[in-house]
């Protein structure tokens, strides 16, 4: 199993940063080897993403989700993984949005990428082109407000 751990701080407020991250269909358009993700339900989404030229499908349960503090997940099929990222108001126009996701690549393919640090550099990267994709825009594509328990409470 690997850890990843990014941080980036974004030039706009703690809502505006998390709205944007709500929007789980427009991840395509800054993760890099994301190519789809649908919106099943409040809980489930379904990714198709591509790493080191393997294609794989799953679905992903949100497992807490806290408006302008937290969004958390784990898969349910397909290559197992689990994360969690959390929104941290640093004054009123700007918020650090951290990143933290545990994966067990599947496979020799997703085991010799891991190995290479890939994973790494792209969440790295994808935590990037998020900043620039909410900074430009100034404001997010959409938003769901909903909040989520954690499992037990």
């Amino acid at each position: 199993m690997s850890t990843v751990t990014e941080s980036v701080d974004v030039a706009v407020p703690v809502r505006t940063a998390y709205n944007q991250w709500t929007q789980f269909e427009s991840f395509p358009r800054f993760m890099e080897g994301v190519e789809t993700v649908s919106q099943k339900s409040d809980r489930m989404t379904h990714w198709k993403i591509k790493i080191g030229g393997v294609t794989r499908e799953f679905d992903a349960r949100i497992t807490e989700q806290h408006p302008d503090e937290r969004v958390a997940w784990q898969s349910v099929d397909g290559p197992k993984h689990a994360g969690v990222v959390t929104f941290h108001r640093l004054d009123d126009t700007h918020t650090r949005v951290t990143l933290q996701m545990e994966t067990d690549p599947e496979g020799v393919v997703e085991t010799a990428v891991d190995a290479t640090g890939l994973l790494a550099r792209r969440a790295k990267g994808d935590m990037m082109r998020f900043a620039e994709f909410i900074q430009e825009r100034g404001g997010e594509t959409g938003a769901w407000r909903g909040d989520v328990p954690r499992p037990g409470l």
